[in-house]
């Protein structure tokens, strides 16, 4: 039998990096999203791969699409990159709730419910966490970031879909060569502005783009999958080693770092964006992912980083 799968909110960078790898499995890949223009080319690039509009609240059309997948496989919600205004804070929970339930909406009248959910979250759930290492067992933070994974959470887990196997995925930062945050970060360091943010010692939980993929892919093909995963490489590192793996990647001298209120006035009135995403941070570590036999391409940061700033 074909598979169908269903990507919501996958017209940002990881929905693209997903298209192909789940069209490559063969069947179709049903891209939700609210800018279908920007997905005009899945056609032609990938076979049996489409775009429908949804609005990311409400019941459509979109939702007969759900019926018999295989897969659906949640990344909508406006993204945290912006200035934490109280207007943005509203539309980052607002779009991750009404998306959450608007899927769990469509599922229920599904005369054959899709066999699997996988829902992502972010390793924000853990707040900033100091040095301390947070596997899937840690409790939540208590800053705004966390307090919309808990939410966003426990909406999901409360969702009565007993014919659907449901799985969160707690992503880690994402290293990708045209996408996320990585081209921002390489930049600044091409610039010779590739210093710790603050006092560098917060934590970094990263993941190689192809190790994302794979696990999110093996996590919903694989029926022992259930509950909460970290999406994230087994050697976590503070943001000064980062930036340092960067340096030396790129041919970068040492750099001095920038003070935290240098970086808050930066983040707010040049990037506009959260100073807190680079000031704040946690050192996760997959332990479910590594018990249920996943194996990492990348778990370690200066491969990683040779793989995408000096190939291709």
């Amino acid at each position: 039998m074909a598979q169908k799968f269903i990507l919501a909110g996958g017209s940002g960078f990881l929905g693209h990096a997903l298209v192909p790898e789940l069209a490559h499995r063969g069947g179709e890949v049903v891209v939700l999203t609210r800018n279908p223009r920007d997905c005009h080319l899945l056609n032609d690039k990938f076979a049996g791969a489409r775009a429908v509009p949804w609005d990311g609240a409400t019941l459509g059309p979109w939702a007969t699409e759900l019926d018999g997948a295989s897969a659906v496989i949640n990344l909508a919600g406006r993204s945290v990159n912006c200035v934490p205004t109280a207007g943005n804070r509203r539309e980052i929970l607002d779009s991750r709730l009404n998306a959450v339930r608007a899927l769990g909406a469509a599922m229920a009248q599904c005369r054959c419910p899709p066999t699997v959910w996988g829902q992502c979250s972010a390793v924000g759930y853990y707040g900033n966490a100091g040095g301390g290492i947070c596997d899937e067992t840690a409790p939540a933070g208590r800053d705004y970031l966390a307090e919309v994974c808990r939410q966003l959470e426990d909406v999901f887990h409360a969702l009565p879909l007993p014919a659907t196997r449901k799985i969160v995925f707690r992503l880690g930062l994402v290293l990708g060569r045209n996408g996320g945050a990585l081209p921002a970060l390489a930049g600044l360091t091409r610039r010779f502005l590739g210093g710790a943010a603050g006092n560098g010692r917060q934590g970094v939980s990263w993941i190689h783009l192809d190790d994302m993929k794979g696990a999110l892919v093996q996590a919903v093909s694989d029926p022992a999958f259930r509950g909460v995963y970290n999406l994230c490489a087994p050697q976590p590192v503070t943001n000064a080693d980062l930036m340092k793996a960067l340096r030396r990647a790129l041919g970068r001298p040492w750099c001095p770092p920038a003070p935290a209120f240098a970086v808050r006035l930066v983040a707010r009135w040049v990037m506009r964006t959260n100073a807190e995403l680079f000031l704040a941070g946690r050192q996760c570590v997959p332990r479910r992912l590594l018990e249920q036999g996943f194996m990492f391409k990348y778990p370690e940061l200066t491969a990683a980083l040779h793989d995408l700033l000096t190939k291709g």
